[in-house]
């Protein structure tokens, strides 16, 4: 069997990606943290050997996924990781493709109901009582056959938040905004926000018993109707939005 050969590299990378690349380097080798100050531009374009507008076009590279910010008057900081510039992205690479909406799903469903008996061990008085207010407002919209787009995001994390794993509750974050940044492309919108709402105050109803079983059930019923909402729209396709 024969394999063809590598074409030759014709030109050295492209000048802003070594900056890009260099500026990440003295960052994690100095150990900066979020909010540290980077050298003036003058000073960095120096110690690269090019010329400002070369960094610049650097900075803002790494400005546009997350590493750095400029303020204006003040300067260029290390900025604090945030997962949104990863999601801008991800909404497009989900597009209208159901089936990558699908899988995005399950993996917020196996999460939740895999990890939700942590919080029945932790979750406190004060816990159950945001999460019955946030509930409360679900249902004043669900009545006025309105989205609660905002409060369902709040739920999730308030159900999750005295478990203290940041990460947890970071990752819980990354899937339910990747869900409905592809609403922008797809049409998931809730035909029924009352069953919805007590889908939720069903949730919080199993927690505050710290029935385990029930919990479990409540969440996965819960995405399971969701996951009928998907499957209508393969059905449906004219349902669809398009960007």
């Amino acid at each position: 069997m024969s394999f063809k050969s590598l074409k030759p590299l014709y030109r050295a990378p492209l000048l802003h990606v070594s900056v890009q690349e260099s500026l990440r380097a003295y960052i994690n080798e100095n150990g900066l943290e979020a909010g540290a100050p980077m050298p003036p531009e003058g000073e960095l374009a120096s110690q690269l050997g090019v010329s400002r507008n070369s960094l610049r076009e650097g900075i803002k590279a790494l400005e546009s996924v997350g590493v750095l910010e400029s303020r204006r008057g003040v300067g260029v900081f290390v900025k604090a990781f945030s997962f949104e510039p990863l999601l801008d992205n991800l909404a497009y690479g989900l597009g209208g493709a159901l089936r990558q909406i699908e899988e995005v799903l399950e993996i917020r469903r196996t999460l939740e109901v895999g990890l939700i008996g942590k919080t029945l061990e932790r979750i406190t008085d004060e816990d159950i009582q945001e999460l019955r207010q946030v509930v409360a407002r679900m249902r004043v919209h669900a009545e006025r056959n309105e989205a609660f787009v905002d409060e369902d995001r709040l739920f999730h994390r308030l159900l999750f938040r005295c478990q203290e794993n940041e990460t947890l509750v970071r990752l819980i974050e990354v899937f339910w905004l990747a869900f409905y940044k592809a609403s922008d492309f797809v049409n998931l919108e809730n035909t029924d926000p009352m069953a919805t709402w007590r889908d939720h105050e069903a949730i919080v109803d199993a927690v505050e018993t710290r029935n385990l079983e029930d919990a479990r059930k409540r969440l996965d019923s819960h995405y399971e109707g969701i996951a009928r909402v998907i499957e209508h729209n393969k059905t449906n396709p004219s349902n669809g939005r398009t960007p």
